[in-house]
Formats: structure tokens, C-alpha cells, sequence
């Protein structure tokens, strides 16, 4: 591997790890999802290979188009906006009557529709738009031929790292989440950071 392929790779993987490790919706679901070892699998894939997917459409080209629509990018975000709202309702309700681990572990969230939310978390989130196809994309501008093929692998296995990584390394935390407080922290500090990022996107309106 050359010396500019190799440096490509490393500013991907390293812009890419700097974007996703922030708190966003993806990353409180899959914690949560981890935590109660239901499906971290196929959702932890399925937030990496869709990261993946639009690094790609990013570098392609396609984050200089979605820019000059103004129309499509208000209507993910009042869409994205609405859902972070729903899902913060039903983490505050949540918190209300938290969980055991154990018990959480018993009535376990059916696939698809867990499946469903992580798929709508990915989507209909504007900032994973900004922050894949837009920034990284055209921060992919930047390199040529093989060397921007790699900044786009170097991106995308940072998502593949981290989602992996907060899915199955959350059952760490299970001593902690044996007891009904922490679950109610939890589900507090979800949806707060759910309804912030609902009112952030609204705020872009104004």
C-alpha cells in the first residue's frame, strides 16, 4: 500500500470515527439494544453498512446534489424531527417504570420491528446525511483515484469498528444495569438527547 493510500485510509477512518462517536440516536439504540443483548447483531450492521452505503454515495458525488436541494432536505429533517420526538415520548415513559436487566432480558423486542427503528434512526436523521455524504463526501474531493477509493473504506470501517463495538461492548455495563435507577438514568438521558437533536433540526428551519 503507498504512502498517499495508506494516509487516505487513516484521515478516513479517523474524520469518520470523529463524526460517529458523537451522542446521536443511532449510537443510544444501539447501546440500548446491546445492553439488553437483543438482535446487536443485524442492527449493528445494519447502522454500519447503511453508514457505509452513503459514505460511498458521498464520495461518488452525490453530497454536491443533495446540497442544492433545499425541498428534500426540509423534508427529512421535519420527518427525522417528528420520529426523534416519538421515540423521546417513549423513553421518558420508559423511565417512569424502569426496568430490571433480568426482566428486560424476558420480554424481549421483536426483529422487525426493532429492525424498523434502527432503519428510521439512519434515515430520517439529516445530520447522518451532513455528516456522510455531505462532509465526508466532499471531503473526499480532496483525493483521486485509488487514494479516494481508500478515504471512503477508511470512513466506512470506522463505522463498522465503532457499531460493533458499542453493541456488544455495552454488555460490559451490566452489573451497573442490574439495577432499576440505572435503566431509568438511561432512558432519561435518551430522551433528552433524542428531543435535543428533534429541536436542533427544527432550529435549521427558522
Amino acid at each position: 500500500m503507498s504512502t498517499p493510500v495508506l494516509s487516505a485510509v487513516i484521515s478516513g477512518f479517523l474524520l469518520g470515527a470523529s463524526l460517529i462517536i458523537a451522542i446521536g440516536a443511532q449510537n443510544a439504540f444501539i447501546l440500548r439494544q446491546g445492553l439488553l443483548r437483543q438482535h446487536v447483531f443485524i442492527l449493528s450492521l445494519i447502522c454500519a453498512a447503511s453508514d457505509a452505503l452513503l459514505i460511498a454515495a458521498g464520495v461518488a458525488g452525490l453530497g454536491t446534489l443533495i446540497a442544492q436541494s433545499p425541498r428534500l432536505i426540509m423534508a427529512v429533517t421535519v420527518g427525522g424531527a417528528l420520529f426523534l420526538f416519538a421515540y423521546a415520548t417513549i423513553a421518558f415513559r420508559r423511565a417512569l417504570k424502569p426496568e430490571v436487566l433480568k426482566a428486560a432480558k424476558s420480554g424481549e423486542t421483536r426483529l422487525w420491528p426493532a429492525i424498523a427503528a434502527c432503519l428510521a434512526f439512519t434515515f430520517l436523521n439529516p445530520h447522518v446525511y451532513l455528516d456522510t455524504v455531505v462532509l465526508l463526501g466532499g471531503l473526499s474531493a480532496a483525493y483521486e483515484g485509488q487514494a479516494r477509493l481508500a478515504y471512503g473504506l477508511g470512513a466506512a470501517t470506522a463505522s463498522f469498528v465503532w457499531f460493533f463495538g458499542l453493541g456488544y461492548g455495552a454488555r460490559l455495563l451490566e452489573p451497573v444495569f442490574a439495577r432499576p435507577s440505572a435503566w431509568r438514568v438511561l432512558d432519561l438521558l435518551i430522551g433528552l438527547v433524542m428531543a435535543a437533536i428533534g429541536l436542533s433540526l427544527l432550529s435549521r428551519l427558522a
